[in-house]
């Protein structure tokens, strides 16, 4: 999964959600900001109750959050919404061309943009992604965010 920190960089560069369900969520800068949320339509938990370990779905629990504004949280995009991203913003290139190589100890990122090849590395695959999507938005300067749709 890409890093929060990764993540930040590329909220605050232009990478705008547009939430899908199964998407992965962070609330950052609060205490909640190790724990990794999903958007679902049904919250599921496992439970241990009269000695075994049950599912239990669940409308609403008391230590939930009523609402919270998506601005107030960051996106954590998935290997294939991020290689996804990345295509789309080099849709324009003559030659767009992404490639993952998996080394021993890191993956390697490989694109083409504006004729010139450039590589990123990253612990997993959706760090190397999240990398070269990153330059490319910063490339934007803000002046053309990158807005996610429905991902699958």
């Amino acid at each position: 999964m890409i890093s929060l920190s990764l993540a930040k960089k590329l909220k605050h560069a232009g990478l705008v959600w547009q939430p899908q369900l199964h998407d992965f969520f962070a609330i950052p800068d609060t205490e909640l900001d190790k724990q990794v949320f999903v958007v679902s339509d049904m919250m599921i938990d496992v439970q241990q109750l009269f000695g075994h370990q049950m599912i239990t779905f669940n409308g609403a629990v008391e230590w939930s959050l009523d609402y919270i504004l998506i601005s107030d949280v960051v996106w954590l995009p998935t290997e294939g919404q991020l290689r996804q991203a990345l295509e789309f913003s080099l849709l324009m290139e003559h030659q767009p061309a992404v490639e993952l190589v998996c080394l021993v100890d890191r993956y390697r990122c490989r694109i083409r943009y504006q004729g010139i090849s450039h590589e990123f590395n990253g612990e997993n695959a959706s760090d190397a992604y999240g990398r070269a999507l990153l330059y490319i938005l910063e490339q934007f300067d803000g002046q053309n965010p990158l807005i996610s749709g429905p991902i699958a």
